[in-house]
């Protein structure tokens, strides 16, 4: 009985645990950086670089197409029109995909009986601390995404996404595509001013 007991409130105090750690999951860390005393309302068109790096092979990928749809509607959404010919701002854009793996230790206590059970679980012996291993595989994504100054070929401002992707992001990449881009121009230094106190 007394060992059926231990078993339990060892079970429900790794369950508690398990959803603190989930509570405290967050989405990729995004960062940015803009050049200093650039009016970027000054500029009113963009387009794409000729070839994105997201085209190494050679040819327009998916990837690539994602991408566009989705910084365009958030240039659009800026005030910014498109315009395929001497555009004010170029845009260039970069993801890669790795497979990571962490070696996790966690700590756990086993109660003896003692040997061949002789306690029967009449009572518990002195607990053995030990630890468990886990081996974790997991993909990390990285986003980069420049806005370049036309006229001067010069990079105005970046911005950079990383994190873990869920099965989900890998199983609709477009989709993925379309939140991280979301999340990376919330950074923006025209949407950061609309946006501050």
């Amino acid at each position: 009985m007394l060992r059926k007991n231990i078993k339990q409130i060892l079970m429900v105090c790794t369950a508690a645990a398990t959803l603190l750690l989930a509570g405290c999951a967050t989405g990729p860390k995004v960062r940015s950086d803009a050049a200093a005393n650039t009016n970027f309302s000054a500029y009113k068109t963009f387009s794409f670089m000729a070839e994105p790096a997201t085209d190494k092979a050679g040819y327009a990928t998916l990837v690539t197409q994602h991408f566009k749809d989705a910084i365009s509607a958030e240039m659009t959404a800026l005030g910014y029109q498109y315009s395929e010919n001497n555009a004010d701002l170029l845009i260039n854009f970069n993801s890669n995909v790795e497979t990571r793996t962490d070696v996790r230790t966690t700590p756990s206590a086993t109660f003896q009986y003692g040997y061949y059970g002789y306690r029967r679980g009449i009572y518990a012996g002195f607990p053995l601390y030990t630890s468990d291993v886990d081996t974790i595989r997991y993909k990390y994504g990285t986003v980069n995404i420049d806005v370049v100054d036309a006229g001067k070929k010069q990079l105005i401002w970046e911005g950079i996404s990383e994190g873990t992707l869920k099965k989900s992001d890998l199983d609709n990449p477009k989709q993925a595509i379309s939140e991280v881009v979301g999340l990376i121009f919330q950074q923006y230094p025209t949407r950061k001013a609309t946006t501050q106190p």
